[in-house]
């Protein structure tokens, strides 16, 4: 008889328990009602004349993690 071939289970390096979160602006941080330590500090960063940002994630929007 011939036996079967199992396939080998790969581990992903992504954790599956992983939130993803939304990259959010300086405008956003500004109109958020309940302003997070990271959110008023990028505020205060952006505010300074000829900051370049690129935004935060924002953990108000985190999303479902990986399945």
């Amino acid at each position: 008889m011939a036996k079967k071939n199992k396939k080998k289970v790969i581990q992903s390096d992504v954790n599956k328990h992983q939130y993803n979160m939304k990259v959010v602006h300086s405008g956003i941080c500004e109109a958020c009602k309940t302003k997070c330590v990271r959110g008023i500090s990028y505020i205060e960063k952006m505010s300074q004349p000829g900051a370049v940002g690129y935004g935060i994630p924002c953990i108000l929007t985190k999303g479902k993690a990986y399945k």
